[in-house]
């Protein structure tokens, strides 16, 4: 059964050193989901660059993360094994911008370090720069420990108390779909790849696809849907079905659209039946077209 609930957004970090840590602490947001997400109406959403982060260029990749996953969580998981981590440009290493960004941002930050034994091939520079990086953060708050998994999840248990607690979020209300039909029309287009020829001007001409979504936004079906093309000026021809259509509540119906030169004002005009005739009789809606 559906329930209202305010979602937050859980990003762990960490270096990459520390595999089974990360996960402990995403079973740790899933177990306290299905304990507590109906009773207290929140829902955690944990966020790891590796599985979560959308690949794509343009900048550097810390920076990409920084956009992707701090700035759009409400709460950072930072967690240390032997490791500091790779250095960026901001920062020494890019676990370390991403704690120094949430806190700049006034997120609420949980930092655990590990007190498992050290594996026997532990980089000692990397150590060294961990311990330095430990020392220097803890002189700016409280700093957790973990040694197992199941420690680990009980102090995640704490910190998401904590959080929600502080963050008041107050009740949340269940978003409904507006009574009734609510059509909504939106003109789209694209360049379909097959070329035309060269133009006047000697470039490649390629065809132009253009059509109308049309929306019900509405909790109700719209029945005996039909479609009329109008311009202010020029020539607009649609290629409506050949019989009326049911638009049922949530769905949209697609009308191919072939414009002239010159055509101004483009306009679809959308009429349907709503709860019957005799309750509420025939509906016009003239959509502005983009």
């Amino acid at each position: 059964m559906s329930f209202s609930a305010n979602v937050l957004r859980v990003m762990i970090a960490s270096p990459s050193d520390i595999p089974d840590a990360r996960d402990a602490v995403e079973r740790a947001i899933y177990e306290w989901n299905n304990a507590n997400a109906k009773n207290k109406q929140v829902v955690l959403m944990p966020w790891r660059w590796e599985t979560s982060s959308v690949p794509v260029l343009g900048d550097h990749p810390q920076s990409l993360i920084n956009a992707q996953g701090v700035d759009e969580s409400d709460i950072v998981i930072a967690l240390f094994g032997s490791r500091l981590g790779s250095p960026t440009p901001a920062a020494a290493s890019g676990t370390a911008e991403e704690i120094q960004r949430a806190v700049d941002a006034g997120k609420p930050v949980h930092v655990y370090f590990s007190t498992a034994q050290l594996p026997r091939d532990v980089d000692t520079a990397q150590l060294d720069g961990l311990r330095q990086f430990q020392a220097e953060i803890g002189k700016r708050g409280l700093l957790g420990e973990f040694g197992t998994s199941d420690a680990l999840n009980h102090e995640v248990w704490k910190a998401i108390e904590h959080d929600i607690t502080q963050a008041d979020l107050g009740v949340p209300t269940l978003q409904r779909k507006p009574a009734g039909v609510r059509i909504r029309v939106q003109s789209e287009q694209e360049q379909e790849q097959e070329a035309t020829g060269l133009d006047k001007r000697g470039k490649m001409g390629y065809k132009t696809k253009r059509w109308f979504d049309v929306f019900n936004d509405g909790s109700e079906d719209a029945v005996d849907v039909t479609f009329d093309a109008e311009a202010d000026s020029g020539l607009m021809r649609i290629l409506p079905p050949s019989t009326s259509v049911t638009l049922q509540a949530g769905t949209s119906w697609r009308v191919p659209v072939v414009y002239s030169m010159g055509t101004d004002g483009p306009k679809l005009k959308v009429s349907w039946m709503e709860d019957g005739a005799e309750s509420s009789g025939q509906r016009n809606a003239f959509c502005e077209t983009g």
